[in-house]
């Protein structure tokens, strides 16, 4: 599984892509979701950038966005609390995949 869910929190699992043309999640692979990020692997702006993109994306607050592990790695656990927005992507998903 991609993701664990506990009380008010998810962990992801993330397969970053740095250097991309644009930010975007590209979808569910494998055990990770994979997310397309504009900014190099350089001095952590592409780590930089993946917070400010989750952030936005699932409408929380950049601060609560903390990596678990792999902050060095194209693969990473991250901790973000559970919004209404993230709550929504993952019932998509879980939707999309139950599908196939």
């Amino acid at each position: 599984m991609w993701y664990e869910r506990g009380e008010g929190w998810v962990r992801i699992y993330v397969r970053a892509l740095p250097n991309s043309s644009k930010n975007q999640i590209v979808g569910v692979m494998e055990d990770a979701l994979k997310i397309k990020i504009k900014a190099p692997a350089v001095e952590g702006a592409a780590n930089k950038e993946l917070v400010k993109f989750l952030s936005k994306s699932f409408k929380v607050p950049k601060s609560s966005v903390s990596f678990v592990s792999g902050e060095t790695s194209k693969r990473k656990r991250i901790e973000l609390p559970l919004s209404e927005k993230l709550e929504q992507f993952l019932k998509e998903s879980d939707d999309a995949r139950e599908s196939l």
